[in-house]
């Protein structure tokens, strides 16, 4: 049975709930909701979600608080394995507040500077590197990268070298957050060491765009011929999606959702629904139709995770 390990950081989500605020007339106070979320662990949930056959294990640190509490309890009621989540003596989850448009565009408000997750890298031993060594694929991201503390990414290196040497499929996506960086010129030396030791690209065209100026899916791919992936898909929005994988280009024309509620984790949710679809040894058209089929899905709901129950119902209707 496959095992997927995702690497990064799991937040307190709070978010202004639409229904419960309309019916408010006191427009000085918001009715929040609390929720868990973060990146990876959006993809590991949705790849789990969709394919729940694959193991999906999480690798990260939280703290002994009861928000890490509550956040251990909810990752283990989505299936997701928890023996490579850490739990620091003095750092606690880090917390993000998010509101949305009438669009479904999102504004965010972080809170992360004693966030668990920073601090990962001295709690993977050699000893944990072995197991990790085990697995089938591991992906990050650059949010992955940018969380860890500046100091403690040599070690991150490290152990990503060791994964690729033992045979891991290594899978990076690049989701670029300029405030999380000193420099642009930081964020490019640490996305280039990514992609030159990943398997598979999962990168955005507007990640290129605000990092590289680059302005289209082919401009992506022209730039990413100096990398040797195995596969690349190239993510645009309501616009094409571009695949390569050995020597062959894939495209997939989205068809764009009408009720867009909130576009949080479009990319997270792609990214896992496609990913297990290709470990659970689909096509790439296949792996392109379901994922897109999930991203659509998510950014009609409200919040990073959407309702489970209705996720599963639809998306079974989906697979083959």
């Amino acid at each position: 049975m496959s095992n997927i390990y995702v690497f990064g950081e799991c937040m307190i989500e709070l978010r202004v709930d639409k229904a419960l605020n309309s019916s408010q007339n006191d427009t000085s106070s918001k009715i929040l909701k609390q929720a868990f979320a973060g990146d990876v662990l959006n993809t590991a949930i949705y790849l789990k979600r969709t394919f729940p056959a694959l193991n999906a294990h999480f690798v990260s640190a939280v703290g002994h608080d009861k928000f890490s509490v509550d956040m251990l309890n909810f990752l283990k009621e989505e299936h997701i394995g928890c023996d490579f989540v850490f739990q620091s003596d003095n750092k606690i989850p880090g917390l993000y507040a998010i509101e949305t448009d009438e669009t479904g565009e999102r504004t965010f408000n972080y809170w992360r500077e004693n966030s668990a997750a920073k601090e990962v890298m001295p709690f993977i031993t050699q000893d944990v590197i072995g197991k990790l060594a085990e697995g089938d694929m591991f992906f990050f991201s650059g949010i992955s990268l940018a969380v860890i503390t500046a100091s403690d990414r040599p070690l991150f290196w490290k152990m990503l070298a060791q994964l690729k040497s033992a045979g891991v499929s290594i899978v990076f996506d690049p989701n670029y957050r300029a405030r999380m960086w000193e420099t642009p010129e930081q964020a490019k030396e640490q996305f280039e060491k990514a992609f030159s030791l990943s398997d598979i690209a999962l990168p955005g065209v507007d990640d290129f765009q605000q990092l590289y100026g680059i302005k289209t899916a082919d401009e992506v791919y022209n730039f990413c011929q100096q990398f040797n992936f195995e596969e690349l898909v190239i993510k645009n929005g309501e616009a094409e999606i571009l695949c390569y994988h050995q020597g062959k280009q894939y495209q997939f024309s989205v068809i764009p959702v009408t009720n867009v509620v909130d576009t949080t984790s479009a990319g997270d949710s792609f990214n896992g629904a496609y990913l297990g679809a290709r470990i659970n040894k689909q096509d790439i058209d296949s792996a392109l139709k379901i994922a897109s089929q999930a991203a659509g899905f998510v950014i009609q709901h409200q919040g990073a995770i959407v309702p489970k129950v209705a996720f599963t119902q639809f998306i079974e209707k989906q697979l083959p």
